[in-house]
């Protein structure tokens, strides 16, 4: 154990493995060179030591060198004496020195990676690869040329532009190009045999995903039989598949692999591929007149094969690679980094059974508005954080739109499961530059089987089971007894959602009007609002506005009934001169800044004067700006347009609104009216609101006036204007103009009979 722990602190010292494993390793890489003969001079077709020592530089830095000098000096004095091999060490030292310093230079970070990887790649095929191969060969022409080496024995050339020049170049590109990672491998299993379970992890992560065993076994199949054809020996009944055409061929099948099978594993198969047809060449490659210029090809091919097989292995990993992470953040949440509904889709379809918990943190909008939208995403980056503690390893949170975030849970022991959760996420505490914020969280849960065809509805009618566990202070199961209402109450909202778009799209609303009449004889219509359903049949407002509000279609609809409602008097103009209608305002629309403007341009455009319209306004807590509603409202009014609160009384509005209230007209709500003759407390509210509105200079309208006595009892109270069935039930709106016109000679024919 001592022994061990020494190894493992000194290993990467100078005077450790950098100074063993050149010693090792250059006698077997020296194995690896092939040489031949031109003429009466030596060529070399692949050469390693420069490969060996560069990954040794890579890989132990500086600590490299003094092991290398020794490799070179014990593995050359003998052979050449002490002068040359001065030389030689010179000159494998400047080559390997001043190309590893640039490769650090200009790769500062992570410069020892794995071979391979694509942030690097580049750089290390210049600067290890092209660039050694020069200067190495360059400095072996310089060294040749001042006589320390032999032209015929060494890699230069009297010529430097010569075949044999080339030949050698190219020989120490490839040794390079294939070597380099070759050597890097070895040292690396060296230094730490438990890599090699880690380079097999790599190469197999870089394999494409349809990659089959049968495709592997194919493909090194062919790759056996095109190597084994290249090997057998020359003789007359040779065929061109034993010739260097067969080399050619070996081209789009390595390319196959290097696009399927990724580039740690196409290198690490080349390697060996390239050493075996390098030393075997004379099997494909006959010795007669010509041999260089098919010498010089052959190491071409060999050099232009490996920077091509490399390169496409390269880009076809990177390329898998970005669609491997484009996949993975689809799968994510951009912003609040966790997996989202596609998630949890795919994690459904895995698991026969699941249990979904979802939490609903509806305060989290109001935090929002007013500490920021980065309070939300810290608060559900934090509480999941929270969970995730207590949660199984293949279990996830996951977010959804909006204030909720969803939990897939194993079915084994739910029920304790849930109860932990429960009290895990009422334990958590949040707290936000200093101030502590705990925001109602709501769960809901329930079972489901794959497949989960129906899941943003399923989703949807949890988050309604979490708003009632708001109220419960537990988590709501939406599959126990009683839950069913609530099923059906979403998909009745859905349906009706969709029936509402329907509608906007294909103009199936449809107008009426009800008569509103006043004391002094004149009178006004009150537009209704109704909506066609699928067999024809007229929809109430109080079943679909609901709906409208809340998925937002409210100011649409307001738009919509008021274009028409203009259109209906410019088109009528001569048959119901002067006719004023009132059209009613939902708090979306109220609360818009530009409503004023539309409005004025609808006016201007169908040439109705503003005291023709009448807006209702329901004082309602759903006023989600109240400043902004009383903005508009009074910007409606300067305009000419009339104000009417609606329904008073009841709700929201109250006598201290009253004091605030800048409208018009004030129409009490029909409840009051109803009771009037039989109740004293709602015939002392009616006569107190007459005449605190009498104070504030408003007009009042009596809703609900449906019999002869309530009509002339709200006329003694003085109230102005009277609506209800006695006085006229609703109508369509295209009706109005014969309507008015039979009131007209009705109205004629009575002052033309005698008194």
């Amino acid at each position: 154990m001592h022994l061990a722990n020494w190894y493992k602190r000194h290993k990467d010292k100078w005077w450790g493995l950098p100074l063993l494993l050149p010693l090792l390793l250059l006698p077997l890489v020296r194995l690896g060179n092939t040489y031949t003969t031109m003429g009466d001079s030596t060529a070399v077709l692949y050469y390693l030591p420069v490969a060996l020592f560069i990954a040794l530089m890579v890989f132990f830095g500086w600590a490299a060198l003094p092991g290398i000098m020794l490799a070179l000096v014990v593995h050359h004095l003998n052979d050449v004496g002490p002068k040359e091999t001065a030389v030689v060490v010179i000159h494998f030292l400047t080559t390997i020195i001043i190309s590893w310093g640039c490769y650090r230079i200009f790769v500062p970070h992570r410069y020892a990676t794995l071979y391979g990887n694509h942030r690097v790649g580049v750089q290390r095929l210049f600067w290890l690869v092209l660039c050694s191969a020069s200067l190495f060969l360059m400095l072996f022409q310089m060294a040749s040329f001042a006589g320390f080496y032999d032209y015929r024995t060494s890699m230069a050339s009297p010529n430097p532009f010569s075949i044999r020049t080339l030949i050698n170049y190219q020989g120490l590109l490839v040794g390079g190009l294939t070597g380099i990672p070759l050597c890097y491998f070895i040292i690396r299993v060296i230094r730490h045999p438990r890599y090699l379970r880690s380079f097999f992890s790599q190469m197999r992560k870089q394999f494409d995903k349809r990659v089959t065993p049968f495709e592997v076994l194919l493909w090194c199949g062919v790759v056996g039989s095109l190597i084994a054809l290249l090997l057998v020996p020359l003789n007359n009944s040779n065929t061109i598949f034993n010739s260097n055409y067969t080399l050619s061929l070996l081209l789009p099948v390595m390319l196959w692999g290097a696009m399927r099978f990724g580039v740690i594993f196409i290198t690490a198969v080349w390697t060996p591929v390239i050493i075996l047809l390098t030393h075997y060449f004379s099997r494909y490659i006959p010795d007669y007149q010509g041999f260089d210029i098919q010498l010089a090809i052959a190491s071409s091919s060999f050099a232009v094969f490996s920077c091509i097989i490399i390169f496409m292995a390269l880009v076809s990993t990177r390329q898998r690679e970005l669609h491997t992470r484009a996949r993975r953040v689809a799968y994510l949440d951009p912003i609040i980094q966790l997996p989202n509904l596609r998630a949890l889709n795919q994690d459904l379809a895995r698991t026969p059974w699941s249990v979904l918990f979802l939490m609903r943190m509806p305060d989290l909008d109001l935090l929002g508005r007013n500490y920021g939208v980065m309070l939300g995403i810290h608060y559900k980056q934090q509480l999941a954080s929270w969970v995730r503690e207590v949660l199984h390893p293949d279990e996830l949170v996951y977010q959804l739109s909006g204030d909720d975030m969803v939990l897939r849970l194993n079915t084994e022991f739910h029920k304790e499961r849930i109860d932990e959760l429960d009290k895990r996420i009422k334990s958590f505490r949040f707290v936000w530059d200093g101030m502590p914020l705990q925001p109602q969280v709501g769960m809901s849960y329930c079972y489901v089987r794959t497949p989960v065809t129906h899941l943003p509805l399923l989703l949807g009618e949890m988050s309604t089971m979490a708003d009632l566990s708001l109220a419960t202070h537990h988590p709501e199961s939406l599959q126990r007894t009683g839950a069913n209402h609530v099923q059906r109450a979403v998909k009745i909202k859905v349906e009706m959602m969709n029936r509402l778009q329907q509608a906007l799209d294909n103009d199936e609303f449809r107008l009426v009007a009800q008569r509103i009449e006043g004391a002094r004889g004149d009178h006004y219509y009150e537009i209704l609002l109704r909506m066609l359903d699928d067999d024809g049949e007229l929809i109430t407002p109080d079943k679909f506005l609901p709906v409208a509000h809340e998925f937002g279609f409210s100011s649409r609809i307001d738009n919509m009934v008021l274009e028409k409602t203009l259109r209906f008097m410019h088109t009528h103009r001569k048959a119901l001169p002067a006719s004023r209608f009132s059209i009613n305002l939902t708090p979306a629309s109220v609360c818009r800044a530009v409503f004023t403007s539309e409005v004025r341009q609808m006016l201007e455009r169908y040439q109705v004067e503003p005291w023709q319209i009448i807006f209702e306004v329901t004082e309602s807590n759903s006023l989600s700006n109240v400043e902004q509603a009383n903005l508009t409202l009074s910007r409606l009014q300067a305009m000419g347009c009339r104000v009417a609160i609606d329904d008073f009384g009841t709700g929201y509005a109250s006598y201290a609104r009253l004091k605030n209230v800048n409208a018009d007209i004030l129409k009490i709500d029909g409840s009051f009216i109803r009771n009037l003759l039989s109740s004293s407390l709602d015939y002392q509210i009616v006569a107190s609101i007459c005449h605190l509105a009498r104070m504030k200079k408003m007009q009042v309208v009596a809703e609900y006036v449906e019999t002869e006595a309530i009509r002339d009892e709200v006329r003694r109270l003085g109230i102005d204007y009277l609506q209800g069935f006695l006085i006229g039930y609703p109508v369509p709106l295209e009706t109005l103009v014969e309507l008015e016109a039979e009131e007209g000679r009705a109205a004629q024919s009575a002052v033309q009979l005698p008194g």
